[in-house]
């Protein structure tokens, strides 16, 4: 299995990750390429610098032949009401029919195309608007459209099975935005980190972008020390500046581990409350919430706590973009004062569903695959509790039935 790791001590932007997918070995003429088809008027400039006494190589987007460095990120990130003129911005809408349209690779048009959702969402929560009214300005869509779409297109050349990520060091101090200056980090960078381990080590200086953010959780990292793996390739990216004493790089390593690729698996998001004063009525009705607002699964256990009180552990299954509307509904719905919450890997089997025909109606046969190989096969509750009870037979009975006339005609 091949494991992409980032080290993000000195936080990570796109012109970052940019720098260190080349320094790890990423042809530029693929970047380059790629900046071409997208004619926004951009092209890379590459060189090698020195940061701290780190050779490092720098990745500059210059448009129109000037740098658009200064004019990127979340500082020129704009909501608008939708009866005013956008003649220098892209909607969402348009940058990702513009990234749709460019001749690369499905996979990493589709992480591009993630990344710039996951941008637009956070600030159509932060301005409470509808994520179409959220503009990118002109220059600042360019630069992130080419650190997006070159760090997407650079990162899938690596065919690396599974990225992890350390904690993120996002510095300190304040940024200017849009309306003015705020805490590091910026507030769609706070946004985008939820659930993602991150420390400040004093310096005053924002390190890690909302640009770098979005390709961090677009190319689905998990988070945690670097694994156990045999390195054969390490890049170091460069950032703008040069802190005496404090190397502004972010570091690729990649390496082959004897984990099973097949065992990577999604990250998924596990939240956990205890109570111990909810009505049990509440908490029936508080779980098919949570499972209408998108949690993949919610589990209820019975506990003990404190002064020996029987309780309630609430368990919520979810993704990164159901977490924080999930967190919410708990503090809403249940009388919760905390919630504990973690990322973790889960493996799946792939999935299909077949049809077969009993004597009280059709019932779905859910098939779990191994690598291609079925697995698993179990009829579906819900039709099986519909043919049930439409014709007066117990449940167990259909259940029995339909898996039988699978297993006899229709199992390979």
């Amino acid at each position: 299995m091949r494991i992409a790791y980032l080290e993000c001590f000195a936080g990570i932007s796109g012109d970052m990750f940019l720098g260190a997918l080349v320094d790890a070995g990423v042809d530029p003429k693929l970047l380059h390429d790629a900046v071409a088809a997208l004619n926004v008027g951009a092209i890379l400039e590459i060189e090698k610098v020195d940061r701290s006494g780190i050779n490092a190589s720098k990745v500059r987007v210059l448009v129109e032949g000037a740098s658009a460095e200064t004019a990127a990120n979340a500082t020129h990130i704009h909501h608008h009401s939708h009866h005013e003129h956008h003649p220098h911005g892209r909607s969402l809408s348009a940058i990702r029919t513009m990234i749709e349209n460019v001749p690369l690779a499905a996979p990493a048009k589709a992480t591009a195309i993630r990344a710039f959702e996951l941008l637009g969402a956070s600030e159509s929560k932060i301005h409470n608007v509808p994520i179409e009214t959220i503009h990118f300005h002109e220059v600042g869509a360019v630069d992130s459209i080419v650190d997006i779409v070159a760090g997407a297109v650079g990162a899938h050349a690596l065919n690396a099975d599974s990225w992890i990520c350390s904690p993120l060091n996002v510095g300190g101090g304040t940024v200017e935005c849009a309306h003015g200056a705020f805490p590091v980090p910026a507030p769609a960078t706070m946004d985008l980190l939820q659930g993602a381990p991150t420390y400040s080590s004093g310096i005053q200086m924002e390190l890690v972008t909302p640009t770098g953010a979005a390709l961090v959780r677009a190319l689905n990292c998990a988070f945690g020390p670097s694994p156990a793996m045999c390195v054969d390739k390490i890049g170091y990216g460069a950032g703008s500046r040069n802190p005496k004493r404090s190397p502004n790089v972010v570091r690729l390593s990649l390496g082959e581990t004897d984990e099973d690729g097949s065992m990577s698996g999604d990250i998924v998001v596990v939240m956990e409350t205890a109570v111990d004063d909810l009505n049990p009525q509440i908490l029936g009705d508080f779980t098919e919430r949570a499972l209408q607002a998108g949690a993949l699964d919610v589990m209820c256990s019975a506990i003990h706590m404190k002064k020996n009180r029987l309780a309630t552990l609430i368990t919520i299954l979810c993704d990164r973009a159901r977490a924080a509307p999930l967190q919410q509904l708990l503090f809403r719905e249940t009388s919760t004062l905390g919630v504990r919450f973690r990322e973790e890997r889960r493996v799946c089997l792939d999935r299909k569903f077949v049809e077969v025909k009993t004597e009280w109606g059709e019932i779905k046969i859910k098939i779990g695959l191994l690598n291609g190989v079925e697995v698993n096969a179990a009829p579906e509750y819900e039709d099986c509790r519909r043919c049930a009870e439409q014709h007066s037979v117990p449940l167990k009975v259909v259940m029995q039935s339909a898996l039988a006339i699978y297993q006899t005609t229709l199992h390979p």
